[in-house]
């Protein structure tokens, strides 16, 4: 009998000895099996020609360039706004952002309308996802509403660290008191300020690499909007001497970009260090066009920039990185949109989203991975004011500003376009840059697109504000 319980006593302890190790086998079996982490990445006005993978020679982008070696990069990659509120709107919602009145950014935020914000009626990716088991967290530029019921943490987020506005200085924190300026202008924690002291690239890294280490054991999202590299043009000094070829203005845009790219950098070196590449799907596209006038970025070869319909307002850096679910170094042409983002996250989530909803996205995995031939989207669509454009195939129909046929830059008039007087056509295949005007000789095509695009417009709404002016009030009184 005593040798029996001797037996019985040393199982029972060298099951204690191994239990650990397969508690923890099972953890990192379960973690590998679970759904994706997401990550969101999005820069702010960055050329098109601004990413070492999209052809930038002159600032290096090594971070930026390994999603695209990793990954998969877009070259026909589209947003649906071609400035910085209605792309992130369309984005939160998988949903053209004209269905639902939010065209236009809302102005200075003491001259906003007080409704300006991601309409209530419209649910919000991370909402989809905390709803599903995820935890949410936003670090970075909003843009979609001052007002409380707008702010990040009411519509899905668990936590928030970021501004509410449009544009912010990388070297002022902001106090948040007093004017709805100001709390634009506030760097929160949540809902209060943070008062923050760091470059502000430097500090949304920080906080992301918190969040990452703080959730590494659940699943997670997050959304990591950069301001960078926006105007104010606050040059990131330590990066100066990198650059001893590059002058003015480029200069500073170039140590701003490093800014940026380092963060992502290290983001990407925080998901290695804890296991998550290969459980995470990133996701990476930039606002809108850069603003080159503005802040020296580059389109490359692309015509116009920021707040036109021109390929150099809406077409942007766009890669998605899966590792071992996605192919690694591909190249894809097919048009898509950052609409796809948001259906392509909930895809790898495993959530089917409510019809009603009705998504304009496509999940674009099975498109990259091959499973699915022909292109994402028979046509894409873009309507700002009085500008216009639709891609159908190679064929390019735009109303844009420059072009001499009335369509001003912002846009800046309720009910959008009445007609297409003026509108250009354009093979993208052939003339990337929008040189050649077929419109005479292409009359069939013309007409094609101006009717797909007038269809498509049906379901669109009234604007819901137009921009505002800081003196709006001035000229009131």
């Amino acid at each position: 009998m005593k040798a029996v319980t001797r037996q019985l006593a040393l199982l029972f302890l060298a099951w204690l000895l191994l239990a650990p190790m397969t508690t923890g086998q099972a953890s990192a079996q379960d973690r590998a099996s679970a759904r994706p982490n997401i990550l969101l990445i999005v820069s702010d006005d960055h050329g098109y020609g601004d990413v070492g993978a999209y052809g930038c020679r002159d600032i290096p982008t090594p971070h930026m360039d390994s999603l695209a070696a990793n990954g998969v990069r877009f070259t026909s990659g589209y947003v649906s706004g071609p400035y910085c509120s209605p792309t992130r709107a369309g984005l939160m919602t998988g949903r053209y952002q004209t269905r639902f009145g939010h065209e236009f950014n809302p102005g200075p935020a003491e001259a906003a309308v007080k409704a300006f914000g991601l309409p209530l009626t419209e649910t919000p990716l991370p909402q989809k996802l905390r709803d599903a088991g995820y935890a949410t967290g936003m670090v970075g530029k909003w843009h979609l509403g001052y007002e409380p019921e707008y702010h990040p943490m009411s519509r899905g987020f668990d936590e928030f660290f970021g501004f509410l506005g449009g544009a912010h200085s990388y070297v002022n924190g902001g106090d948040g008191n007093g004017t709805r300026k100001q709390a634009a202008n506030a760097i929160l924690r949540g809902r209060e300020p943070a008062n923050e002291t760091e470059y502000l690239t430097d500090a949304f890294k920080r906080e992301a690499l918190s969040f990452i280490d703080r959730h590494a054991e659940e699943s997670w999202f997050l959304y990591l909007p950069f301001n960078a590299v926006h105007s104010p043009m606050d040059e990131a000094t330590r990066y100066a001497d990198r650059f001893p070829n590059l002058t003015g203005g480029r200069k500073t845009y170039a140590t701003m970009l490093t800014a940026m790219d380092d963060a992502i950098g290290a983001v990407l070196a925080k998901l290695r260090e804890h296991k998550l590449e290969e459980n995470t799907l990133i996701l990476f596209v930039a606002d809108n066009g850069g603003p080159e006038a503005n802040n020296s970025s580059d389109n490359g070869p692309l015509r116009g920039a920021k707040a036109s319909t021109w390929e150099g307002g809406i077409r942007v850096p766009f890669m998605i990185q899966w590792k071992g679910t996605l192919p690694a170094g591909k190249v894809y042409d097919e048009p898509v949109i950052q609409l796809d983002l948001h259906t392509t996250a909930l895809a790898a989530a495993g959530i089917e989203d409510r019809p009603e909803r009705k998504l304009d996205g496509v999940d674009l995995a099975p498109y990259v991975k091959g499973d699915k031939s022909g292109a994402p989207h028979e046509a894409l669509f873009w309507r700002f004011g009085q500008q216009m454009a639709i891609r159908m195939g190679d064929w390019k129909l735009v109303r844009a500003a420059g072009a001499g046929n009335g369509a001003k830059s912002g846009g800046q008039r309720r009910g959008g376009i009445q007609d297409l007087a003026g509108a250009q056509l354009y093979n993208l295949a052939d003339d990337i840059g929008e040189s050649t005007d077929l419109a005479d000789k292409e009359p069939a095509r013309l007409q094609q697109l101006a009717e797909a695009w007038g269809e498509w417009n049906k379901g669109n709404a009234e604007p819901l504000w137009i921009p505002a002016q800081r003196n709006a009030k001035k000229k009131k009184n």
